[in-house]
C-alpha cells in the first residue's frame, strides 16, 4: 500500500468516524469464507456496514477524527472489523445471534452516542440498550395509556347509567 492509498483510507475512515453515533469494533478472525459470508448478510440485512481495517489506519483516523474514541484506540490489536448502524444495539444483537453457531464474532468495543463500551463481557448491557425508536414508542404508549383508561371508563359508564335510566323508566310506567 503507497503512502497515498494510506492516506486516502485515512481520511475516509475519518470521514466515516465523523459521522458514525454507533460503531463496534468485532474480531473476525477464524471465521471461513462462508461463515463471514453468513455475517456480512446478516449486517446487510439490519442495516449494519461492516469494514475489515488496518488498526494503524483506524487509530490514526480516531485519533484525527472530531470525536472523542476514549480507549478504543488501546484495543486495536489483532483483527478488526468495524460495524457501523443506525441503531445502537443492532449489531449487538448481530453479534449474539450470529454466535448461537459460532464462538465468533469477539467484541472488541462499542461507541454508541460518546458512551464506550470495553470488552466481550458488555454485549448483554449491549443487546439491553434500546434504539430512539423503542423509546419513543413507549413514552407514546405510556402517555396513550391513562387517555385510554379515562375513555373506556366514560364508555362503560355510559353504558351502566344508560341501562340504570331504562331500568327505572320501565319501573315507572
Amino acid at each position: 500500500m503507497t503512502r497515498q492509498e494510506k492516506n486516502d483510507a485515512i481520511e475516509n475512515l475519518k470521514e466515516a468516524l465523523s459521522g458514525a453515533k454507533t460503531l463496534y469494533l468485532a474480531d473476525i478472525a477464524g471465521l471461513n469464507a462462508s461463515q463471514t459470508t453468513a455475517l456480512r448478510r446478516a449486517c446487510h440485512k439490519e442495516n449494519i456496514q461492516l469494514q475489515v481495517v488496518k488498526n494503524t489506519l483506524l487509530a490514526k483516523a480516531m485519533e484525527a477524527s472530531t470525536q472523542d474514541f476514549g480507549e478504543l484506540t488501546e484495543i486495536l490489536k489483532g483483527n478488526t472489523s468495524l460495524m457501523f448502524s443506525e441503531t445502537g444495539n443492532a449489531p449487538a444483537k448481530v453479534i449474539k445471534d450470529f454466535r448461537k453457531k459460532s464462538a465468533i464474532p469477539i467484541l472488541k468495543g462499542a461507541f454508541i452516542e460518546e458512551a464506550i463500551y470495553i470488552g466481550d463481557d458488555q454485549i448483554d448491557a449491549l443487546v439491553a440498550i434500546k434504539s430512539k425508536d423503542e423509546l419513543v414508542g413507549e413514552i407514546i404508549t405510556l402517555l396513550q395509556s391513562p387517555t385510554k383508561n379515562v375513555v373506556s371508563a366514560l364508555q362503560s359508564g355510559g353504558g351502566k347509567l344508560a341501562g340504570i335510566l331504562k331500568t327505572l323508566s320501565e319501573r315507572a310506567s
